[in-house]
């Protein structure tokens, strides 16, 4: 029994996972065929054809996933990429929705790196964890603009997005 490497099987597309999805509308993407050869080889009652079979099947395996044809993300990986893309507008992707279903990330808590005020005299604040976020609605803001200045952004009504930072009030932000 041949295992060949699968071309450009990948595992792990976006996290674009970070969007919740409907139960009725999951649906688990199929198995690699790599993952399913090697789980074939449990199947094999003689100890020898078996351990030869995991043999082939793990160096397949493990050269696919050096390639990069194969990517294996744990939970943890999963959740972190989930709240790097906090605030974006996916497509719904139900790419790691299996197992345990994830709860949806309602708020991120981090700090000021800096902010500035936009051409349209709007503030755009970068934050600690590498964000953007965009000032929309016209309210005027005063806040310490400082670097290390908590900042808290949370979902609001209708898709739309609130930041604080520090005792400032809410700001409305689009994900830039």
């Amino acid at each position: 029994m041949q295992i060949k490497a699968l071309g450009a099987v990948a595992l792990v597309a976006v996290a674009a996972a970070a969007m919740a999805v409907p139960a009725a509308a999951q649906t688990s993407p199929p198995r690699p065929e790599i993952l399913n050869q090697l789980v074939s080889c449990r199947g094999l009652s003689d100890s020898v054809a078996r351990l030869a079979c995991y043999d082939r099947a793990t160096e397949a395996l493990d050269s696919a996933e050096r390639q990069g044809e194969v990517v294996v993300v744990d939970r943890a990986q999963v959740t972190a990429a989930r709240r790097q893309m906090f605030g974006f507008q996916l497509p719904t992707i139900t790419l790691f929705e299996q197992g345990e279903r994830a709860e949806p990330i309602g708020e991120i808590e981090t700090t000021l790196t800096r902010a500035g005020m936009s051409g349209e005299g709007r503030w755009v604040f970068t934050l600690a964890d590498g964000s953007v976020w965009r000032q929309i609605d016209t309210e005027r803001v005063s806040f310490r603009n400082q670097a290390g200045e908590p900042v808290r952004v949370r979902r609001a009504a209708m898709g739309s997005y609130l930041l604080t930072a520090g005792r400032s009030r809410a700001v409305r932000v689009r994900r830039q």
